[in-house]
């Protein structure tokens, strides 16, 4: 069964630093995109940052620009989240999630692949 394998995620102070790790197994990243999304109690889920492996392109939504960076493995067939100068509105409910496409990011509708939520709690 294919499937996306999250790690990382606690909690940090503001403007702190954490890592997070989406793996791939039974199936290549090569030519998926994919994404993270998160989730925070009473807001909106949203994109944070959304990587096209065939193309080696990450998108960032606008509030992390600067602060995140998306790194693709592709020797270990997985995706790093570095997050920097977090902010209390950098809290919640991270996954990340797949679908074939070597060239795009794929609405959420479209995905195939989803990881577990992973905890990210930033505290001032």
């Amino acid at each position: 069964q294919v499937q996306l394998v999250e790690s990382g995620g606690g909690s940090v102070q503001t403007g702190g630093s954490l890592t997070l790790s989406c793996k791939a197994q039974r199936f290549s990243l090569n030519d998926y995109a994919l994404s993270w999304f998160r989730k925070a109690p009473g807001k909106e889920r949203e994109a944070v940052v959304c990587m096209t492996f065939g193309t080696h392109v990450a998108t960032y939504r606008d509030s992390v620009k600067g602060r995140f960076t998306a790194i693709a493995d592709y020797a270990k067939n997985t995706m790093i989240l570095q997050m920097d100068s977090l902010k209390s509105e950098d809290a919640g409910e991270y996954f990340c999630a797949a679908g074939y496409a070597p060239e795009e990011c794929l609405g959420y509708d479209r995905l195939e692949v989803w990881g577990q939520a992973i905890l990210v709690t930033v505290s001032s």
